[in-house]
């Protein structure tokens, strides 16, 4: 493994369908030195669950998946499908060539088509036991940024007692967790979100929702 540039892990949030939000991921994210969440759609987000984590990894947001590949691969780094398939690689085997970013599946429905266009390589989380046939999103998560942190030299986060030391907080994340746009990205994410419920993909309420739960329908079970 060649180790000349620093070693980055991503994950990407996209049509996540049960109530594991972002925060719950967030807290992952930053177990496992995550550089940077991404995410794809909706900007706001929910932090519950997050146990304060959202202060410790950067968001960025993008409007379509196109976008978040462009980004990710200026910055020469592999899209990681984390998906059964039969071309995948056991996690633990660690087909990793450089930084990487984590692309989850609906837990439903699994990664789409369109999802799917955009991975460089997939991995699977191999199971031993009979009595269910996947894990839930933060868990599967977990394991793979931990599969990556230990391939990439991570170091180990100084314990203190029973517990990792937390560092001072280096991200001042807006009062409602909110990733700041453009007036031109917010009439694109409203144009984005009018056709998306014209698709039937979001339900339409008629009323504005919250701004700390725009992202929250993505997380519903």
């Amino acid at each position: 493994m060649e180790n000349e540039k620093k070693l980055e892990s991503f994950v990407l949030v996209h049509n996540i369908a049960k109530r594991h939000n972002v925060g719950t991921l967030a807290r992952s994210a930053t177990a496992f030195g995550v550089s940077e969440m991404i995410l794809v759609g909706r900007r706001d987000f929910n932090a519950f669950g997050s146990h304060g984590s959202t202060s410790h990894v950067r968001f960025r947001h993008f409007h379509s998946l196109a976008d978040a590949k462009t980004f990710l691969k200026e910055r020469d780094c592999d899209i990681c499908g984390v998906e059964i398939t039969d071309n995948a690689v056991a996690v633990n085997e660690h087909p990793f060539k450089r930084s990487t970013a984590f692309l989850l599946g609906n837990e439903g429905s699994g990664l789409s088509a369109k999802e799917c266009e955009i991975c460089d390589f997939f991995v699977y989380i191999p199971q031993y036991g009979c009595g269910t046939a996947s894990l839930n999103v933060t868990v599967a998560a977990s394991i793979v940024l931990h599969q990556f942190g230990v391939w990439a030299g991570f170091s180990e986060r100084t314990r203190e007692g029973n517990k990792f030391i937390v560092a001072e907080r280096p991200f001042k994340q807006a009062k409602k967790n909110y990733c700041a746009e453009t007036s031109e990205s917010i009439a694109e994410e409203r144009r984005l979100k009018r056709e998306n419920l014209s698709n039937g993909f979001f339900e339409d309420t008629g009323k504005e929702e919250s701004p700390t739960n725009l992202l929250d329908t993505l997380f519903n079970d």
